[in-house]
């Protein structure tokens, strides 16, 4: 377990976590949060051995392999399949020992190396990556790629597989989300709920956290509290915790005020001294407590627009992308009107932020329309906006340059609805962090006063309170928005209708996140072809009756196939015992039998291969069954 008694760390004079004591026990699944800054990642740190206590100690047991994700990638010319299977420390090493084994003509130790790698399943390793990659957005061709060829985002994922196949006891997350898109979250959620060890995950996606974690490693005032359950039920206890504590704060101020209202009135008479100076002790002697507060205080919203145009923006019949030769969407026609909240699902590539970018305007149609109302205003948010900030300029003075009219105090005090207070709005963007340039980011759209608002991932790099700040803003936003994100709190709490960017074109999708992720199950194995329009995916509750027959015959020939994969992998596994008992047998390890030993070997990685294959299949048949079935008896 890992043990954290009076444990103090800082980072040079910040004292970031101070006397704390916690304990995670083995195989919990805990999830570390807290406002930017307040020492999660110097906790990770010391749990790696990075950071020494400043006093206190935090302790985990010796034997526990540890994985977290690398932050650097370097330009590899390794194949992203190997890079992954790289992760798994063990059987690299043990795969070394075996050539070794092998060059020596040691039969012995390559039989023991053999055993050793089978004990680990290391022979079902290449397919265990694969899947791992299949999940995080990869295509088959992909994997075959080198490292190089990969952008910076798509070469995160690969650390993060690296992680995620380690067989680790330990688990360290850092935001694991923030190079996702939708898909791969909701594919590493169900991947996480099945691990084993034990995860420690920083997150600021709280339906991530609510369907991951079980318990919630908070931060806050420079102490570190463990509550049980997940975020969702930390924020109803930390909720009762701060009534708790205003209430006895409260009263404090008012013992406070009585008593040193005594004190000040009789110090000076001889007659009251004595009482005088009692009290001044006993006034000495009260708990400092603090008021309840939450970490940040984000008050920021978007102003009410000066005009609301009917319609603000459409594209019709347009063909959207980046040259003839290069046509991602077609066939699009969308109006937004004011009180418009689109949400829009696709998977990783479909063409979701080409679309934005082609509303924006700053893609410009192959072919098509796009109507724009006079003197609309966009707020467009996305990931270059935060590139194309002045970097030696400060908060203050991109503020004034966008509204020259504003003084410097108010230009101080609107940031500071954004979290920017005392000198942090002095300074340079370029020492900013991703959270602090987001968050001004969003300040200069809001100061615009936009009708319609084009949010590509605004979630990345914010924390918890601020997220919660933007939900409670744009749930007043009376313009339009378009929303691209994979903070599902953030989409089912913003959006009323989906659009399902897929197939070259734009679609209405009828259902919502749990419905898309069951498209994404029927879909995933023709990635972008199918073209299926979302109705067909999603059950319509008015026919709900009538279609409840038509389920029952649906799980029938799935039922089928899910016995012939069962009757597939008995087989194999009768071949698979076969050709181990023969691998069994030391004789087969003599200089002369090498050649069936390469066979052998060759048949046991493929039968191990065919079967971890079928069994993935054959799970994901009977997830669909079982869906089916539920559908049926709701």
């Amino acid at each position: 377990m890992i043990v954290a008694n009076e444990l103090s760390l800082d980072r040079g004079a910040k004292n970031l976590i101070h006397s704390s004591s916690f304990t995670i026990h083995p195989n919990h699944k805990v999830g570390l949060v807290g406002a930017n800054g307040c020492g999660k990642s110097s906790l990770f740190a010391a749990l790696l051995g990075q950071l020494q206590p400043d006093s206190g100690s935090i302790s985990l047991p010796g034997s526990w392999k540890i994985a977290t994700v690398k932050q650097e990638t370097p330009a590899l010319e390794m194949s992203a399949l190997d890079y992954v299977m790289d992760g798994d420390k063990e059987f690299r090493q043990l795969e070394q020992a075996l050539a070794q084994a092998r060059a020596d003509n040691d039969g012995n130790e390559e039989a023991i190396l053999i055993n050793k790698i089978d004990a680990i399943n290391g022979y079902s390793l290449p397919a265990r990556a694969g899947e791992l990659l299949h999940g995080l957005g990869f295509l088959q061709p992909q994997l075959s790629a080198p490292v190089k060829d990969f952008s910076g985002g798509w070469r995160m994922r690969l650390n993060l597989a690296q992680a995620l196949i380690s067989r680790a006891d330990l688990l360290l997350l850092d935001e694991p989300t923030n190079h996702l898109d939708l898909d791969a979250v909701i594919w590493l959620q169900r991947w996480l709920k099945r691990f084993t060890g034990t995860l420690v995950l920083i997150s600021h996606d709280r339906d991530f956290l609510d369907d991951v974690i079980g318990q919630i490693l908070h931060i806050e005032q420079q102490r570190a509290k463990l509550y049980a359950g997940n975020y969702t039920a930390f924020e109803r206890q930390r909720a009762e915790h701060l009534a708790q504590q205003d209430a006895q704060y409260q009263k404090q101020q008012k013992e406070i005020a009585h008593l040193t209202s005594f004190v000040d009135r009789f110090r000076a008479k001889a007659s009251k001294a004595k009482q005088a100076q009692s009290r001044l002790k006993r006034l000495q002697k009260l708990p400092d407590l603090a008021p309840a507060h939450v970490d940040t205080q984000f008050t920021f919203t978007f102003e009410q627009p000066e005009t609301l145009p009917y319609p603000l923006l459409s594209l019709t019949d347009s063909q959207c992308g980046y040259h003839q030769d290069a046509v991602i969407l077609n066939q699009v026609n969308l109006t937004l009107v004011p009180g418009s909240r689109i949400g829009l699902l696709g998977r990783n590539g479909a063409g979701k932020s080409t679309l934005i970018k082609s509303l924006a305007g700053e893609l410009a149609l192959l072919q098509g329309e796009r109507y724009c109302a006079q003197e609309l205003k966009i707020g467009y948010f996305s990931q270059h906006q935060l590139e194309q900030l002045h970097a030696p300029s400060s908060a203050v003075a991109h503020i004034l340059k966008a509204k020259p009219t504003l003084t410097e105090l108010q230009a101080r005090s609107f940031l500071g609805r954004f979290g920017f207070s005392g000198d942090q709005a002095l300074g340079q963007v370029g020492t900013m962090s991703g959270g602090e340039k987001a968050r001004l980011v969003l300040a200069l759209i809001v100061l615009e006063k936009p009708q319609l608002l084009l949010l590509d991932e605004p979630t990345n790099h914010l924390d918890l309170e601020m997220r919660q700040a933007l939900v409670l803003a744009l749930q007043e936003f009376a313009g339009a928005i378009i929303l691209i994100a994979h903070d599902r709190f953030l989409l089912e709490s913003c959006v009323d209708e989906f659009y399902l960017v897929a197939n070259s074109g734009v679609s209405d999708f009828s259902g919502d996140i749990d419905d898309y992720q069951q498209w994404l199950n029927d879909d995933k194995k023709q990635t972008g072809q199918g073209n299926k329009a979302a109705k067909e995916n999603v059950v319509d509750k008015k026919q709900q009756r009538k279609e409840q027959a038509e389920l029952r015959k649906k799980a029938a020939p799935l039922k089928k196939q899910a016995d012939k994969f069962e009757q597939s992998i008995h087989q194999w596994q009768q071949s698979l015992q076969a050709v181990e008992a023969e691998l069994a047998d030391s004789e087969i390890y003599q200089s002369e039998h090498k050649k069936r030993l390469t066979e052998l070997l060759k048949q046991q990685a493929s039968l191990k291969q065919e079967i971890e294959a079928a069994e993935m299949e054959w799970m994901d048949i009977e997830e669909q069954i079982e869906e089916i079935m539920s559908q049926v008896s709701s």
